[in-house]
């Protein structure tokens, strides 16, 4: 599945969700994970709304969206997209986050990442049968 992450550095998750210029897609499954792309965010209006509705259509086809910190009303949108905010309320390592993440993944992973995992597979039945 497709998983976004707010870090300056590609080493951290250290950014807000609202003021972060760019995003680094992961693929990240219970064996293999794996950097994709980095997606930047332009200008896109001058009100919070417009911001907000700008990261959260580029970030259409992620399942998951790590970040440090991220207000009610741009994880409400997430949430209404199919997207799940993840809130790290702190500076992490992205590549432990990732490996945590896998290790659930082999696991038992709860109902909302099961459901995370869901929109990926779904998406891909879809797009085949195009």
């Amino acid at each position: 599945m497709k998983i976004a992450f707010t870090s300056s550095t590609g080493e951290m998750i250290d950014q807000h969700f609202g003021q972060t210029e760019s995003f680094l897609i992961w693929e990240v499954g219970p064996d293999e994970a794996h950097y994709l792309e980095t997606l930047t965010i332009g200008a896109h209006g001058s009100d919070e709304d417009d911001r907000i509705s700008a990261r959260t259509k580029i970030l259409g086809e992620c399942a998951i969206v790590y970040t440090m910190q991220i207000g009610g009303p741009a994880a409400a949108k997430l949430v209404a997209q199919k997207i799940h905010p993840m809130k790290t309320n702190a500076v992490v390592s992205l590549g432990e986050t990732v490996e945590r993440i896998q290790e659930v993944l082999r696991g038992n992973p709860p109902p909302w990442l099961r459901k995370a995992m869901n929109k990926e597979s779904a998406r891909s039945f879809t797009d085949d049968d195009e």
